[in-house]
């Protein structure tokens, strides 16, 4: 990766990383695009961090193919929504704060937090 190590994505409770290659490489190509760092407030998250364990089945971070981002501003939030929808990320969570990108294999959907 250029912009990235692969230690930023370890999980904050146990320390694990499973992240996806194929995820890294197209958030690697996001973060050039956009033009600015990111960075990553959840990369992988074990089956076992508390987050995962409260949800019925664990989500897109736990499978290594999501991130958040922080965001400082709308334009950022802005940069990172246009072009994660023109490289293919299929699953877009706006936050106030961060910007969740994933590659989920189900209905593309943008949502709100």
């Amino acid at each position: 990766m250029k912009y990235f190590k692969l230690s930023e994505f370890d999980c904050k409770e146990t320390g694990e990383n499973k992240m996806d290659t194929d995820f890294l490489d197209k958030l690697d190509m996001l973060r050039g695009r956009c033009a600015f760092p990111f960075t990553i407030t959840s990369g992988y998250r074990s089956p076992n961090h508390s987050i995962e364990k409260a949800k019925r089945r664990p989500g897109k971070h736990s499978q290594g193919i999501a991130a958040d981002i922080f965001v400082k501003n709308g334009y950022e939030k802005y940069l990172i929504v246009e072009h994660a929808m023109e490289l293919g990320f299929t699953g877009i969570g706006i936050a106030k704060n961060f910007i969740h990108v994933d590659t989920r294999k189900t209905t593309q959907v943008i949502w709100t937090y």
